[in-house]
């Protein structure tokens, strides 16, 4: 079940805005590192160092710069550089993955989906974690939100998750544009890896409070199949390990070439990676 929603802080205006920074810091506190979440103040401008998604799709020069810094890192994390295409898929999958954390976290946690913007998620070229500014967002019939100004109310779970998802789709469409044509692959190879990283939001937040399995059953309502623009579901099957224990897994649609990068070390949820290896991952001692 989802948990209840977080009460607006001591002695500040019930509002939209304050209800879903309640929300974020929760989730920031369920997330810790991975990845720090920042909550920025509401109408706050983007900091130096910093570029919103808006500004990534709309503006070369600070696509650009993120790029460059994406590049840099790579290089210095792992001693060599990697190709342009690779540093675009590794930037676009970080993107994404914040969005559909800060867009799908919300939901799993407390059954409200944030209408976020591209302007209100902001990324740092330094901080491992992104900023985001609250705002209006869609809840339940029986949500106490419903109501306040700037709250919409979904009549159903069913209706929820459609928002969710187009939520999602809107809120990457222009990062997608911008970014697709330096990944060199089409239009549903991008969307394979927002349905990915969406897929991981939901399924890394239940890991994170101790859900796993409630989180596996989530995704896989949230995309049973094929619901467009996403080209799939979550298609988790199961793996058994030596001592009989069952550990969820699925293999991505889409691909953040981190093995390209790494070829020793590819995603446990890689095409590349076979389920012999996964389970010796996930059976090592403090997986």
């Amino acid at each position: 079940m989802p948990l209840a929603p977080a009460p607006a802080p001591a002695g500040a205006a019930l509002s939209c805005s304050t209800l879903m920074d309640s929300t974020y810091r929760r989730l920031a506190a369920v997330c810790g590192a991975t990845p720090r979440i920042e909550v920025a103040a509401v109408r706050s401008p983007t900091r130096q160092g910093w570029t919103s998604g808006a500004e990534l799709a709309y503006h070369p020069e600070l696509l650009e710069g993120f790029l460059a810094a994406e590049a840099a890192g790579i290089e210095e994390l792992h001693g060599r550089p990697a190709r342009p295409d690779v540093v675009a898929s590794r930037a676009l999958h970080a993107c994404l993955w914040a969005a559909c954390l800060l867009i799908a976290g919300p939901w799993y946690l407390e059954r409200r989906v944030p209408l976020a913007r591209p302007e209100d998620i902001r990324f740092s070229r330094t901080t491992a974690g992104p900023a985001v500014v609250p705002g209006p967002f869609v809840c339940l019939p029986d949500d106490p939100a419903a109501g306040l100004p700037g709250v919409t109310v979904a009549p159903d779970e069913n209706a929820l998750r459609h928002r969710l998802r187009e939520t999602v789709a809107d809120h990457v469409r222009p990062l997608l544009a911008a970014l697709g044509p330096r990944l060199r692959r089409g239009p549903r190879a991008l969307w394979g890896m927002v349905g990915d990283d969406l897929v991981s939001a939901v399924w890394h937040t239940g890991r994170m409070l101790g859900d796993e399995e409630r989180a596996v059953y989530e995704a896989g309502l949230l995309l049973p199949g094929p619901v467009g623009p996403f080209h799939g579901g979550a298609d988790f099957r199961r793996l058994t390990g030596r001592d009989g224990r069952s550990y969820p897994t699925r293999t991505r649609r889409g691909c953040c070439l981190y093995y390209a990068i790494r070829p020793d070390a590819a995603c446990a949820t890689c095409p590349r990676t076979d389920d012999a290896e996964r389970l010796r991952r996930l059976e090592e001692p403090g997986a």
